[in-house]
């Protein structure tokens, strides 16, 4: 059959795809499956370490705090920004101080009340005085003219005698009468002044609590540093949540711990240690340390402080019981602050020397544990002996050597993957 000029290109290159096919197939016949990569990792010869490992907090164990006065009905108005650097004297917080305002407004008004009244009395007792002076004047003036009267007798007669006599009894008596009611008045004014002066002297003391109260709406920083705006502990917050910090509108008691500015040259971390973890956390154990938001430093410390007392952590039901703890830090790095979260590892056993490899690198094969070697340009298993392990590492006493390269999943796996 003969095939026409026009279609001879097509021809041609249909013969030329076929060839290519068959070759290709020809080659996976003679070399096989091209080699599959595999994440590998190198077996380390190096210490391994058994760690109990925990969540905790950066603080400072020496830091200045501002905290709340003792002042009534506090409620923030402006408020420091957290993290920012503050000198000494710059503003932490300021509360509203209209109440304060209004309160001094009226102490100085019942101050002026009280005065006015104590005038007014003094008045009213000098008047009293006044009168109680003429009658005692005037009193006096009648017994002396009864006496004089009296001692008249002998050129008198009997009966006007003894009336004169009657006379001077009567304005002795007067006399006395007049000369009690003055003392009894002196009692009553000394009284009266004395209730006014203790009112003014209560006055002056609300007046002088009410100026201390308006004093101390600012609250200033007492040093340089770092601020740090610390929890409002009576917000509401969600079950299991951390309290949020004190921000503008809250309202503050009296004694409350509104923001600390932390020595940073004493941060540690503080974290708790689990109740079936408790038996093998020691002082001065080594620990090391990830913080958060500088991930690319491990920090190395040691347990500076361990309660013997458990508390009880409500973040869940039922609560659960826990120990608290420091960690003290060997080398600060700059870039720490307080607040950061960080995660403990607490090394309670450290052995040295010994070939370490990940954990996700050994399998299961007829119940033997097992890891891939890399042997030229495929895989082989390789069954080790296991004498340790921790939540990411296993340590080998047999079955690899150090420097060894083995794969971190099974090659079946990756092709079924693929």
């Amino acid at each position: 059959m003969k095939i026409p000029i026009h279609m001879i290109p097509w021809v041609r290159a249909g013969l030329i795809v076929a060839a290519s096919a068959a070759l290709t197939s020809a080659a996976l016949l003679v070399y096989g499956p091209t080699p599959e990569e595999l994440p590998t990792v190198l077996v380390e010869r190096r210490d391994f370490l058994l760690t109990i490992s925990s969540r905790g907090e950066l603080k400072s164990a020496q830091s200045v705090q501002v905290v709340a006065p003792q002042t009534p009905d506090l409620q923030i108005v402006e408020l420091a920004e957290n993290g920012k650097p503050i000198r000494q004297g710059e503003l932490v917080v300021r509360f509203d101080e209209s109440s304060q305002e209004d309160l001094l407004i009226e102490r100085q008004t019942e101050v002026r009340q009280v005065d006015s009244e104590i005038d007014q009395a003094r008045a009213e007792h000098a008047i009293t005085d006044e009168r109680n002076e003429m009658q005692i004047m005037q009193a006096t003036y009648n017994v002396e003219r009864a006496q004089l009267e009296a001692s008249k007798q002998e050129i008198l007669a009997e009966i006007e005698a003894e009336k004169a006599k009657i006379d001077v009894v009567i304005s002795e008596g007067e006399l006395k009468k007049f000369q009690t009611t003055a003392e009894a008045s002196d009692m009553s004014q000394e009284a009266d002044i004395d209730r006014l002066m203790e009112r003014r002297a209560k006055a002056d003391r609300d007046l002088a609590l009410s100026r201390t109260y308006l004093g101390s709406m600012v609250l200033r920083a007492p040093a340089d540093g770092i601020i740090h705006i610390l929890p409002n502990n009576r917000a509401q917050g969600s079950f299991g949540t951390a309290r949020p910090p004190f921000q503008e509108g809250d309202t503050v008691w009296t004694g409350a711990a509104i923001a600390e500015i932390p020595d940073l040259e004493s941060l540690r971390v503080e974290f708790r240690v689990d109740e079936v973890d408790r038996g093998r956390v020691a002082m001065d154990q080594e620990t090391l340390i990830r913080i958060d938001a500088v991930p690319d430093a491990t920090l190395d410390g040691s347990v500076s402080w361990l309660s013997p007392i458990a508390t009880l952590v409500f973040n869940k039901l039922p609560p659960e019981k826990n120990f608290p703890a420091f960690s003290s830090i060997r080398r600060l790095d700059p870039r720490l602050r307080p607040g950061m979260s960080a995660t403990v590892e607490v090394v309670v056993q450290r052995t040295e020397d010994v070939l370490v490899i990940p954990r996700k690198a050994s399998t299961q094969i007829d119940g033997k544990p097992t890891v891939y070697l890399k042997d030229g340009e495929s895989y082989r298993p390789v069954a080790i002996e296991v004498a340790a392990t921790n939540r990411t590492e296993i340590v080998v006493a047999s079955g690899l050597e150090d420097g060894d390269e083995i794969a971190l999943e099974r090659p079946e796996a990756s092709t079924r993957g693929t």
